[in-house]
């Protein structure tokens, strides 16, 4: 995987997965603010694409102090989960590592568990 993703296969579907995801998040209080369908905007203008959804989330509470201490930050949040089928069937789940967009951005050390949700939601919905 390229330096700073993090990533595992997934036991269920593109679908299944990402409804995990969604109700972890409701169930943690943390908001979805979009899903972006990349796999079917692909189709809506005749292109083949293996399913690919990409969950934008976050917690103003944990985003807002990185981004206050760190304004590049905002490029990289809030969070994203990517959640694909590649050709051979095989779903996996991928995310930014929080130590990886510290070094990134340069903020606190004490703000890396920040953003440690990511990492967390990826493991429980797709294992």
């Amino acid at each position: 995987m390229p330096e700073g993703i993090m990533g595992r296969v997934s036991r269920y579907s593109v679908a299944e997965t990402v409804a995990r995801l969604e109700a972890l998040l409701k169930e943690k209080g943390v908001k979805l603010f979009c899903m972006v369908d990349h796999s079917g905007e692909a189709a809506a203008v005749g292109l083949k694409m293996p399913e690919t959804k990409v969950l934008i989330f976050g917690n103003p509470k944990a985003g807002t102090p990185v981004m206050l201490a760190a304004p590049s930050a905002a490029l990289d949040l809030p969070l994203k989960v990517l959640v694909a089928e590649s050709e051979s069937g095989v779903v996996m789940v991928q995310w930014n590592d929080a130590a990886w967009l510290r070094q990134r951005h340069g903020f606190p050390e004490e703000l890396l568990a920040n953003l440690g949700a990511a990492a967390v939601l990826a493991e429980k919905s797709s294992s």
